[in-house]
């Protein structure tokens, strides 16, 4: 079967890269159709639930927060603190195995559908951009065109809306970061009172301001991993936007469309050879070239193929969402057996996490004999000190917080008074001792158990070696 496929030059170069190593600008035609008007819903959907999140709460908590500085973390309502860093480990596991299963199912369609890059750059910023420099001809015009008072007055416009954008995302970032109640405090207050804040503030608008201004679909074609990771986990079987190269080519390949022409007898394939689906693409390759890194399976080709194969009446879906198998071999898509390796591991992954979820304890509690520190006599009693450690992961303070022995007839003291304030997600820590009569004391060391109360609520059972004598046993 002769065609008109290239050969693999094409995978030594990226579109955004010239012949003199410059950079050459992509400009894609604006997108309509079908899926588009899809992608719109989703990324809207998406947007709002971006835009909303971290102003959400749910019990008092952040519905999404990240606070690394102060390490605590809120997913989902659901507090997290350096105690519970494995739950947020297996959490991020959970992340990586589903989108691994992801892709080798239906490829790189989280990059074109769910990614926030994508997202901000095709449905905010490239929107910004045909707003008021137009579509793609007269983008292409406005480029090559003197630095005249239309070009200045388009640019400057356009780059403003484009501060402005960013200075919002970088607020809203922001707030996944210190906390949304920080970020309205400090808009109340107004930004020199919270300089730090302010710095962070500027150096995220300048950021996202460099990545969608300037750098735009290299952070896809770069920077982004997981494009790379494509040659690892897809197969023949995988659901990806492809070129139906057995349609298309034909017998002796893909040819100019002729008005009356019968092309099944010329032997032509049904591609019409227009470019229009390289001119619509956000990264500028050619799909027809087969499956690519830089493809973030956006379907814009998929819509514009479309359009053209209607206005010249051929049938659609020249380009879509298949696997090589089903373009080659005409085979349905299928449930792979690694497929389901990776659904059984996720699924273990998942039931192992809500189960740690619901069985972890909204107080923590550690008491830790004093490094250095054995046993002392205090009049007819044994004493062993210790240091203790109450993390409050709740919204609520516990003002009224002590301590009792459980299986052990003894006293606790500690230094200061005897009951003490924990507040709302924080920690408390300080020194006890634990005295027993030595009647009471069956071996050198005996395990205690010392539980947790505020007022007469049971926060916390922990345990601890209380160490005594030999010559007690």
């Amino acid at each position: 079967m002769a065609t008109n496929l290239p050969d693999d030059n094409f995978r030594d170069s990226i579109a955004t890269i010239n012949k003199e190593g410059k950079r050459a600008w992509i400009f894609p035609k604006k997108p309509s159709g079908k899926l588009y008007d899809r992608r719109k819903w989703v990324s809207y959907f998406l947007l709002a639930f971006l835009f909303s999140a971290p102003f959400i709460k749910i019990n008092g908590n952040q519905f999404l927060l990240f606070n690394v500085l102060e390490r605590k973390f809120s997913i989902f309502g659901f507090p997290f603190w350096p105690q519970d860093f494995h739950l947020v480990v297996i959490c991020m596991i959970i992340g990586v195995v589903g989108l691994a299963l992801f892709t080798v199912a239906f490829g790189r369609i989280f990059c074109g559908w769910i990614c926030p890059q994508t997202i901000f750059m095709e449905m905010v910023f490239r929107r910004i951009e045909y707003w008021i420099e137009g579509d793609r001809g007269a983008q292409i015009k406005l480029d090559k065109q003197a630095w005249d008072a239309e070009k200045i007055r388009k640019r400057i416009t356009k780059w403003f809306v484009f501060y402005v954008v960013s200075f919002l995302i970088a607020n809203v970032f922001l707030a996944y970061l210190v906390g949304s109640d920080h970020v309205l405090d400090m808009v109340r207050q107004g930004p020199f009172h919270n300089t730090n804040t302010l710095i962070a503030l500027i150096i995220f608008t300048y950021v996202f301001y460099f990545i969608y201004a300037w750098f735009r679909e290299q952070v896809c074609i770069i920077a982004c991993p997981y494009g790379r990771m494509q040659g690892v986990l897809l197969d023949n079987k995988t659901i990806n936007v492809t070129y139906d190269h057995v349609r298309g080519e034909g017998e002796s390949g893909r040819a100019k469309f002729k008005k009356g022409e019968d092309r099944a007898l010329a032997g032509k394939g049904d591609c019409i050879d227009c470019h229009q689906c390289v001119n619509v693409c956000p990264t500028g390759i050619d799909i027809r070239n087969g499956t690519q890194l830089e493809c973030v399976n956006c379907t814009a080709c998929i819509d514009e193929c479309n359009s053209i194969m209607k206005s010249v009446n051929l049938p659609i879906n020249l380009i879509r969402y298949a696997s090589e198998d089903e373009v080659v071999k005409k085979e349905k898509f299928v449930f792979t057996n690694r497929m389901k390796g990776y659904v059984a591991v996720l699924s273990i992954l998942i039931g192992i996490f809500i189960g740690m979820l619901f069985l972890r304890n909204d107080v923590e509690a550690d008491v830790l004999r004093l490094p250095g520190q054995l046993f002392e006599h205090k009049g007819d009693k044994i004493s062993n000190v210790f240091t203790y450690k109450i993390v409050n992961k709740t919204v609520r303070d516990f003002d009224n917080v002590h301590f009792k022995l459980a299986n052990q007839e003894g006293q606790i003291k500690l230094v200061g008074n005897q009951s003490f304030l924990v507040k709302k997600e924080a920690m408390a820590q300080g020194t006890l001792f634990i005295e027993i009569h030595p009647a009471f004391l069956k071996s050198d060391k005996t395990k205690v158990t010392i539980e947790v109360y505020n007022n007469n609520e049971l926060l916390e059972t922990t345990s601890t070696n209380f160490l005594s004598p030999r010559s007690f046993n």
